[in-house]
């Protein structure tokens, strides 16, 4: 009976802890060493768990648009923030700050990004101290 009840326990405890290892890792899919500021037109918002993700076409300076898909925090968290998802309509201008994706896709994991009315909202994950710190950065057009 002994035996029966360790096993039960075991498999509780280790149900409890497997979604912690499911969450990826900022260093796993980011670099830290490419921290950029893009500027674009929103097309999209996905206020979807587990991460929020804004959607901006960026024009390089060939003049080619190529949609970019910016990772930020918890919905919960910007929430929290203040944030909502009516503050991201499509077709406004932003500027983001961030980290580029290590598979080269046009993606950022994003720190922040400024609207046209001049707020700059922090959107990253749900601490600052779980961002990197902010190099010097790059800018792409």
């Amino acid at each position: 009976m002994k035996l029966h009840h360790a096993f039960f326990l075991g498999a509780i405890a280790l149900a409890a802890v497997a979604p912690i290892y499911a969450h990826h890792a900022f260093a796993a899919e980011y670099d830290a060493r490419q921290f950029m500021t893009v500027k674009g037109t929103l097309t999209s918002v996905e206020w979807i768990n587990p991460h929020a993700w804004l959607h901006v076409d960026i024009k390089d300076e060939s003049g080619r648009v190529t949609n970019w898909a910016i990772e930020f925090g918890s919905p919960n968290a910007l929430l929290r923030r203040g944030l909502r998802k009516t503050d991201f309509p499509a077709g406004t201008e932003v500027v983001v700050e961030g980290y580029r994706a290590k598979n080269g896709t046009p993606t950022l994991n994003g720190r922040s990004v400024k609207l046209p009315d001049g707020r700059n909202l922090f959107t990253g994950g749900s601490s600052p101290d779980e961002q990197p710190p902010v190099p010097n950065s790059t800018a792409a057009k």
